[in-house]
């Protein structure tokens, strides 16, 4: 497993918030493994056609879900197991399944209602404590939550695609794992024509990623262009970010070389719709789900998307100013707006095509 440097900072924060636990793991040979999820049952998904869950929430101003969705977005969650002496969540912790629903499923994955049908697999995620341990058993945990996710998407493939275009989805974690499925499922393969776009967020990929470690990949440069890479990593306007980005450097420095390409990807989607000051809407903290308009201003520094939110939106950075938490909800009316955008373009050209 290669380093994580992309989401190290905020997991490090998040490793030290977490509830007390026994602050010590066994080895992660000596762990036995939770049972492995069955993706035939509905109960290994968050989110899927047929599962009134909160994949269905419309915040309260957002444009309203789609009832006729001709795109899928296989989305991928978050770390939200805080664990701190197991390296992988089993699929039976509830505790651990309601926190990725109301924290994330309802405030990330929902943004994509919008244009889609919206499938998210539970997976036996790597812990929080993990990270600090990457070199050894963390990195071993992060492979094996990798293949859940792996064997999700082929069942996905298999028994729900039927040949329809789809959209890659991630944050963190989930941004890391949408990175392999993308190097191992998509890139030089057939599925890259039917790929409308992939948003790889919260996760340090540098722009010379795609097209060398990512074959055939590239960044989503226009605002209706599809088989495209989106990505940012947030923090407040000011925040000295020299830290986080020589981290998040560093792993394709030391595979490629110490060149323009080491750039982390960001992706500002406000220069998509230049005339919308501010921001189409985020989403602001607690209940109920509402977005605020006009709420952000945001730039692209050095790889980094540097914002200003609106106090009244609640969205407290972590230390350093780094807005890991808030990636989606700073952005959630943008991203709801880009991918009805780019999964519309996609159905003209195919339909072109024809």
């Amino acid at each position: 497993m290669k380093a994580l440097l992309g989401i190290g900072f905020a997991l490090l924060w998040l490793s030290a918030a977490a509830p007390a636990e026994p602050n010590s793991l066994s080895s992660f040979a000596s762990q036995p493994p939770p049972p492995a999820p069955d993706y035939a049952q509905p109960g290994a998904w968050a989110a899927r056609p047929g599962i009134n869950g909160p994949a269905l929430l419309v915040p309260a101003g957002a444009t309203p879900a789609t009832r006729a969705p001709r795109v899928d977005v296989f989305y991928v969650h978050p770390t939200t197991f805080r664990s701190r002496s197991q390296w992988n969540q089993g699929l039976a912790d509830a505790e651990t399944n309601g926190w990725t629903d109301s924290s994330v499923i309802a405030r990330q994955a929902s943004a994509f209602n919008g244009c889609c049908r919206v499938f998210a697999p539970r997976y036996r995620q790597a812990s929080i404590r993990a990270f600090s341990e990457m070199a050894g058993d963390g990195g071993r945990a992060y492979d094996f939550a990798y293949q859940d996710v792996l064997r999700a998407f082929d069942f996905y493939l298999a028994h729900d695609n039927s040949g329809r275009p789809f959209i890659l989805a991630g944050h963190s974690q989930g941004g890391l794992h949408v990175v392999s499925l993308l190097r191992d499922r998509i890139a030089r393969t057939p599925l890259t024509k039917r790929m409308v776009a992939a948003y790889v967020l919260g996760y340090g990929l540098s722009s010379g990623d795609l097209g060398t470690s990512l074959p055939g990949q590239r960044p989503c440069r226009t605002p209706v262009e599809t088989g495209c890479v989106i990505g940012w990593n947030s923090f407040i306007d000011g925040s000295d970010v020299s830290g986080f980005i020589a981290r998040s450097e560093k792993r394709f420095i030391a595979e490629h070389g110490n060149g323009p390409g080491k750039t982390l990807l960001c992706t500002n989607l406000r220069r998509f719709t230049p005339r919308v000051d501010r921001g189409l809407g985020a989403l602001s903290a607690g209940e109920p789900l509402m977005l605020k308009p006009k709420a952000v201003a945001a730039r692209c520094a050095g790889g980094v998307l540097m914002v200003r939110p609106d106090e009244a939106l609640a969205l407290e950075p972590l230390p350093g100013g780094n807005m890991h938490y808030h990636d989606v909800a700073l952005f959630y009316g943008d991203l709801r707006a880009d991918a009805i955008r780019r999964s519309n373009a996609f159905a003209k050209q195919t339909h072109k095509r024809r």
